[in-house]
């Protein structure tokens, strides 16, 4: 099934890609959607069962990650032909927006359901690839560096990725084994260096934390943050990076019953802390709506990543955590759209009263500041604190300290910003633009945020066993 699914992406990518006629993209895309839909369902009732001669399978992570894909798909594609109606671009960029964003939804599916560590890491180049093309979308001089910028380092990124995959061959090796699968590689590791073990994890952290936007990699998915359209912003700091957590996950859990596992969690730890700490200094001085919630990214991966390295109740918190963000941070850079086609700018302090420009969209606003900083109801209220409960748990106390006054001053932050757009007359407040905004637009990121609400609170008995099933093999 899973190679056919693969075939119909690049048929589909190429038909959008030389079709002029807009209805006929339409129903391309719709095509797609349909298609992508079905290989969802398809996973669900063969979980476990191997794909395209053992290239792929079908787990519970790849699944859980590939149904939030698959959902933000539909949004990203409907918020996508309302950003580039608006903008009027001619055919031929939304030609390659449009190739570019199948090729990147088919490229992070396959990384998804990869049972090889060296097919997922072909795969996460294939998303460097087609995400540049996107984020280069308004051809400016800064979406050209950022672009530059991106593939440049991702691919640098990628390169320590696969330093990492060499080591761990060689220890690999050393347990008498070469066969990089997934199911195989932890009963080969049992008896490997821990020279040889270090080495391959800290390389392959540092290079997929390139897409995860975990420090110390952090800094080009903000700079493609602010270039990006909003909808690719959305995938960015949604899908993209879920695409970075699932290939750290699936490497921590490889190397978990060995002996460098308190070693592992040391690195995360760290990296967690740095990553909350550096975002909480750059909202602070935050003035730019799209880098102050790009670096709202970078506390939430930092935030998964201490709870991984916590251990325990942690690993299901980070799941949680991580598909919770998808939808709330999916639902903010939709709506950010809406905000520059009413101001004009992303630019915070030349916003103002939007409450009064555009009543829909600005609830959206107040219930993202509500869920993205864990306030209850917020469904992040119930994964931060299960990863404020692991970190206890695990008598790292001083942390757990340091974290929730960091915590504490975003929370200020964001809202202080936030509150300001919202009621607050700016500087040019008055200068707002005759936005063409239908309330419609905003429908779909209440129902994400709504979801938010509702898996965090009241998950499906399905959806939870499912996060088990995926943190089964680690050390509980």
């Amino acid at each position: 099934m899973f190679q056919y699914y693969l075939i119909l992406v690049l048929v589909l990518a190429a038909g959008v890609f030389f079709n002029r006629n807009r209805a006929v993209r339409g129903v391309l895309l719709g095509i797609f959607l349909l298609l992508q839909t079905s290989v969802t369902i398809y996973g669900y009732y063969h979980i476990g069962g191997q794909e395209a001669d053992g290239y792929f399978s079908f787990d519970a992570l790849g699944l859980i990650f590939l149904s939030v894909l698959t959902i933000l798909s539909f949004t990203t594609i409907l918020h996508s032909l309302v950003y580039l109606k608006h903008r009027e671009d001619d055919w031929r960029r939304q030609r390659i927006y449009f190739t570019a964003l199948i090729l990147l939804i088919g490229a992070m599916t396959s990384v998804y359901l990869a049972s090889a560590i060296g097919i997922m890491w072909v795969l996460i180049e294939m998303t460097t690839l087609s995400v540049a093309a996107l984020i280069y979308h308004e051809r400016t001089h800064l979406s050209l560096e950022a672009t530059w910028k991106y593939v440049f380092i991702c691919s640098i990124g990628i390169t320590f990725a696969f330093v990492g995959i060499v080591f761990l061959s060689k220890a690999l090796q050393e347990g008498g084994s070469v066969n990089l699968a997934f199911s195989d590689i932890p009963l080969h590791l049992q008896n490997a260096g821990a020279f040889w073990l270090k080495l391959a994890f800290i390389f392959m952290v540092v290079g997929f934390s390139t897409k995860m936007g975990l420090f110390p990699m952090h800094t080009i998915t903000v700079d493609a943050h602010t270039v990006a359209p909003p909808p690719i912003s959305a995938f960015i700091s949604t899908t993209l990076m879920n695409v970075g957590f699932v290939a750290i996950f699936r490497t921590y859990t490889l190397m978990s019953h060995t002996c460098i596992l308190p070693w592992m969690n040391q690195v995360l730890l760290w990296s967690g802390i740095l990553s909350v700490f550096i975002s909480t200094v750059y909202i602070l001085k935050a003035d730019h709506i799209k880098r102050m919630f790009a670096y709202s990214s970078l506390e939430h991966m930092g935030l998964s990543a201490l709870g991984l390295a916590a251990g325990g109740i942690g690993y299901f918190a980070a799941i949680l955590h991580m598909v919770l963000h998808s939808f709330i941070k999916a639902s903010v850079f939709y709506q950010i759209d809406q905000v520059h086609r009413t101001f004009g700018t992303y630019v915070i302090s030349k916003t103002g009263n939007y409450f009064n420009k555009n009543l829909a969209g600005a609830l959206v606003m107040l219930f993202v500041y509500i869920s993205i900083t864990a306030i209850p109801p917020s469904g992040m209220f119930v994964s931060e604190l299960l990863v404020f409960r692991s970190l206890f748990a695990s008598n790292h106390i001083i942390v757990l300290i340091l974290i929730l006054l960091l915590l504490t001053m975003i929370i200020w932050s964001m809202g202080k910003n936030i509150f300001k757009m919202l009621f607050v007359p700016g500087k040019d407040a008055d200068a707002t633009i005759k936005a063409d905004i239908k309330k419609w637009e905003s429908v779909s990121q209440f129902i994400l945020l709504a979801l938010g609400v509702y898996l965090g609170l009241n998950p499906p008995s399905g959806f939870v066993q499912l996060i088990r099933d995926a943190v089964m093999l680690l050390p509980q």
